[in-house]
Formats: structure tokens, sequence, C-alpha cells
């Protein structure tokens, strides 16, 4: 069951309780305990010195490796040379990661909420979801299979992505209006990929949607320098850890154990502090 929290109000010298709606945070207290400063590391981020106001070099490595989790098979160099000095590639080679890259974009310049997020999946799938399952919750049950066929996970039911995702917006919308420490927000930018991908809502794209959820919070917390983060890169070389992490949690979406979360929740400042 979802967790009560109690936050401190900065400036106002009071305690506020909130009951969570689906978020688990009772693993809070220990990622605080076993998590090492962060803002040093999280302050010396700074931008590419191949960026220009046309493009964004930490954009293109999120878009390129979370596009290679999903299977995409691209360099990140053939795409800087692509996206950055224009050198043509196969259409077919690109245009995924240049959907996602959009997405991004969209993100660094658009309010977090269930709208935004909608519209990010709406770009992001453009080539791999027809038009009426692009930006909408889907409709019919979710299993995600391994590369022989076994039956790994079983998403949320249809019938109960509505009300999840609305619990998820509650929460998350809650959390937009207060003021969180570096490491909180690490801990429930964490915590939001990782509930929103076992809700698994849409169709596909919903990795892809996570990683950038994530992130996109933390730009919203903490600023510009959460875009220049390489989360994305670290989940793609940790990609074995990052699918057992995820899978420890169980097969089924209404029996999933979050006491079992916390090294999933760690990989996100391992992304920071080994980068």
């Amino acid at each position: 069951m979802p967790a009560a929290i109690t936050f401190v109000q900065p400036g106002a010298n009071k305690m506020e309780h909130r009951e969570w709606k689906i978020l688990p945070t009772h693993l809070l207290s220990d990622y605080l305990a076993l998590t090492p400063a962060l803002s040093p590391a999280f302050e010396a981020l700074h931008d590419a010195e191949l960026s220009t106001p046309d493009f964004h070099f930490y954009r293109a490595v999120a878009s390129v490796f979370s596009s290679r989790i999903e299977g995409e098979d691209i360099e990140l160099d053939s795409y800087i040379r692509h996206k950055r000095f224009g050198i043509a590639f196969s259409p077919d080679y690109t245009r995924k990661i240049d959907d996602l890259y959009a997405a991004y974009s969209f993100a660094a310049e658009t309010p977090l909420n269930e709208a935004g997020l909608l519209n990010a999946h709406t770009l992001l799938s453009r080539h791999f979801l027809p038009a009426a399952r692009r930006g909408k919750y889907r409709t019919e049950p979710i299993f995600v299979t391994t590369p022989d066929g076994r039956i790994e996970y079983v998403a949320a039911l249809p019938a109960h992505v509505p009300a999840a995702t609305t619990c998820f917006f509650d929460d998350l919308d809650y959390l937009m209006q207060r003021k969180l420490e570096v490491q909180e927000a690490f801990f429930f930018a964490a915590l939001l990929h990782l509930v929103w991908v076992k809700i698994h809502p849409f169709s596909d794209g919903n990795g892809r949607s996570a990683r950038l959820l994530e992130k996109w919070f933390l730009a919203h917390h903490l600023g510009e320098k959460a875009w220049f983060l390489q989360s994305e890169k670290h989940y793609y070389e940790q990609h074995a850890t990052y699918y057992r992490q995820l899978r420890a949690l169980g097969l089924e979406y209404e029996i999933l154990d979050y006491s079992k979360a916390l090294p999933f929740l760690q990989l996100l400042p391992g992304s920071l502090l080994q980068g």
C-alpha cells in the first residue's frame, strides 16, 4: 500500500502530512540513508561544447541510449553527424530517434503534467504506433516477454489503467508543488519512472516515456542541469541490471512488491556519481 509521508514546508515552519494515492514512498528514509550527497556532482554538470542553439548534445545522448534500450540499432556518433552536421542516413535509421529527440525538446519547454506527458508520447511514438494510439492509454492487455517468448511481466489490466493513471497524476501534481532537496528529487524521479513503467499505460513507448518523465521531473525541481545527466546512457550500459531490478518486484502488476525497489531507485544517483 502507498505510504504516508510528512513534508517540512520551507519557510512555513510547519509539517504537512500526505497520504499517497499510488506512489510507494516507504523507502524514502532508507534511500536517503544509503545515498551519498548528490549536490556537488549535480552542480558540476555542464553542457557539451558540441551543443549549439539548434542542437543539444545531451538531448541526443538521451534519445540514442533510451532508444537502444528498446532495441534500436543506432550509434551515437552517427546520430550526432546526422543531427548536428546534417549528414544524411537512411530515414529508417534515424527517425525514431528524431521523434524521441523532439519529445525531449518539447519537455524542456513544457510544464510536466498529464497533458504534457501524453503530448510527449504522441511525439515519441510517431513511427512505431498508429495515430489512434499515440498519446492514448491502452485498452488491451499487455504482456512483456523475453526474446524466447516467455512472459516476464503482466502489466495493469486495461480496466485498471484509468484509475492508476489518475492516482499517478494526483501524486505527481502534489510533488510538482513541493520544494524538494536534491536527494529527494532523485528519489521521487526514479520512483515515478518505476511506477509508470509498471502501470505500462501505453500500447508501446512506456520505457521511453518513463525515462523522459524521470528527467523532466528532475529538471522541474533542480533546473536545466538535469538535462545534462546521462541517465539513459547509464541505464543502457547497465541494462542487464536495469531489467533485473525491474523484474525483481514481481510478475504481475496487482502483486508487485515495492519493498524490493531500492536497488532500482539507486540506479539514477549512480548515473550521476559514476558519470
